[in-house]
């Protein structure tokens, strides 16, 4: 399905309120949308998209000479195999591999279980509670004929140890299996990317209806409260987390608690999930009018994500677009390094709200079409307030593309929708 269609809904549920000054400036004036379910339309993955997948997968293991890979529950094995499995001290996992079917490693009292639900793959090898499952692994991929296992990532340490010292894993080359896992969820598909695009679209409608609610004295839990109501009102669950005041100087949040007051810096950040996709978003906002220095830090802000989405291209480090965003900020007074702007510019999203890769300095990965990231630059001043704009965007073909739309253009502009 095309990303226009997926999207048709929600267009016509985007009504323009010109500037948000207007409420913004007067706690007392409620903007009034009508919030409708935009996700009634979406089609969810088809079999055939998690064939590709492990196609895909089975690819790169034959270039990185890799006989099969370790998956446990979590993300990873929802991504390639469709399957949601809970994770405990008893081992219960998949071995993608290059010579067929994934096979599967399941206590035996789970089998009827496994029946169930596995998706992909009919080969269920059991353990019973008074035997190896490591053992088990090893017998696997020496039926395999295969010496070398890559492990996922989230896999835990004590199934490493295990599979490493199993009396029939002897000589079995043990890899981190990130290396293929990265390789197949770093490129988003035209689909995701369509699920991607809802989400922040969504996200950031949900800000901006819970802003024109707004007023003076509502505690933090008031505005998260209207941030998850028009979310649902959107058909999905979502929310954001408010901070008010010199509170929002903190990147992730304060125990502190301050109610709204006139002057204080609003900064949400949040998002939701569709298809399993999720957005992150971030807008900052002055509740009435904003003083020169909250102007200035912001608009220092905002020329730094700017700055860094004209710099999104394909073959160009990571690492680089950091940079570009970093000398912005340095430029205008709020630097060295880390001082002000304290984290890295953004990370990889998809399935996991940060994943890989990260624009971080330093970060020699180059972009690729369809890698998907935050863009967040931020200037933080413990007791005044800090600032933070987060966008998600796809690298394309020649440069990159927002997700969702409606971007800032102003500290009382936070929501201006682009062509």
């Amino acid at each position: 399905m095309q990303r226009r269609h997926f999207l048709k809904n929600s267009s016509l549920s985007v009504m323009a309120i010109g500037s948000v000054k207007t409420f913004l400036n007067n706690p007392l004036s409620h903007v009034q949308m009508e919030l409708q379910d935009m996700t009634r339309d979406v089609k969810p993955l088809e079999r055939v998209d998690y064939q590709k997948r492990l196609a895909r997968a089975r690819r790169v293991m034959e270039e990185k000479g890799i006989d099969g890979l370790l998956l446990t529950g979590a993300t990873n094995m929802s991504y390639f195999l469709n399957m949601s499995w809970w994770r405990s001290e008893r081992l219960f996992g998949a071995i993608i591999n290059t010579e067929g079917d994934p096979i599967w490693v399941c206590p035996a009292f789970e089998a009827e279980r496994a029946q169930e639900v596995i998706q992909f793959g009919s080969d269920i090898r059991t353990w019973e509670e008074n035997e190896s499952p490591y053992d088990l692994v090893a017998g696997i991929m020496s039926d395999l004929k295969g010496r070398t296992l890559a492990i996922g990532p989230t896999v835990r340490n004590f199934v490493v140890e295990g599979i490493r010292s199993s009396r029939k894993g002897y000589g079995l080359n043990l890899m981190d299996g990130a290396m293929v896992t990265d390789a197949c969820r770093g490129i988003k598909t035209d689909k995701e990317l369509t699920y991607m695009d809802l989400a922040n679209r969504i996200t950031k409608m949900a800000y901006r209806d819970a802003f024109g609610k707004l007023e003076k004295g509502m505690t933090t839990g008031d505005l998260g409260q209207h941030i998850r109501a028009a979310h649902a009102s959107m058909g999905t669950s979502g929310g954001g987390g408010p901070l008010f005041g010199p509170l929002s100087a903190f990147p992730h949040g304060s125990r502190e608690r301050r109610d709204l007051q006139d002057g204080d810096t609003i900064l949400v950040d949040g998002g939701c999930s569709i298809e399993g996709y999720r957005s992150d978003v971030t807008r900052t906002i002055v509740f009435g009018t904003p003083t020169d220095k909250q102007k200035r830090v912001f608009d220092a802000v905002l020329k730094a994500q700017q700055a860094a989405m004209k710099a999104v291209r394909p073959g160009v480090p990571c690492g680089e677009i950091d940079w570009v965003a970093r000398k912005v900020i340095e430029d205008a007074g709020f630097g060295p390094g880390y001082t002000y702007f304290a984290h890295r510019l953004g990370h990889g999203i998809g399935m996991e709200g940060h994943e890989y890769p990260y624009l971080v300095q330093g970060n020699p990965l180059k972009l690729q079409p369809g890698m998907t990231f935050s863009n967040e630059p931020g200037i933080y001043m413990y007791g005044e307030f800090g600032v933070r704009i987060e966008d998600c965007f796809v690298v394309t073909g020649d440069g990159g593309r927002y997700l969702g739309g409606l971007l800032t253009s102003s500290i009382d502009q936070p929501f201006v929708e682009t062509s």
